[in-house]
């Protein structure tokens, strides 16, 4: 089953981070402007995500675990038709949307994001992932911890809010 820690931090120096990503050999996916939108749901988030790279539907809850957070997935469909967001976001409030630039790197199943939000500023969030369940989470925390030291992202900086909820309270 699908698994992910993900460490997110606010990014003094995103061109820094960058850099250093570079020097890992990260593998760069491209920029991406998306607009998050999210729904009323009685458990977990709801969000439909829309971007010229990453265009997604996704139903998930988040539990803290310290400085990162483990994420559950109940729905994820990619690319989603038009009809089907309407079909499972029918009637439901929605609560925000986030716009943000969002640069996307690879180095294996970590996924590293520098985004700019809209009215927030920069941030970065690693995002060690565990497609099938053969990871593990101790792995997924170690990875975390391991890029979190390598791109000098002080404990001050972590942020455990998602950042609709930064927007509103801001």
């Amino acid at each position: 089953m699908y698994a992910d820690i993900t460490i997110k931090a606010r990014c003094e120096n995103p061109e820094d981070a960058e850099s250093i990503l570079l020097g890992l050999n990260a593998v760069f996916q491209g920029q991406d402007v998306q607009t998050d939108t999210y729904y009323e749901t009685d458990n977990g988030k709801l969000k439909h995500r829309q971007g010229n790279i990453e265009n997604v539907l996704i139903h998930y809850r988040r539990t803290y675990l310290g400085e990162a957070q483990k994420t559950e997935v109940f729905l994820y469909l990619k690319n989603p038709s038009a009809g089907t967001v309407a079909e499972i976001c029918h009637g439901k409030g929605v609560l925000g949307q986030v716009k943000k630039i969002r640069k996307i790197f690879f180095i294996d199943n970590v996924k590293f994001h520098l985004d700019q939000i809209e009215g927030l500023g920069s941030f970065i969030e690693i995002e060690a992932i565990d497609l099938e369940g053969s990871v593990g989470l101790e792995v997924l925390q170690q990875q975390c911890d391991y890029y979190k030291d390598l791109l000098q992202i002080s404990d001050e900086d972590l942020v455990t809010s998602a950042y609709t909820d930064l927007i509103h309270h801001s």
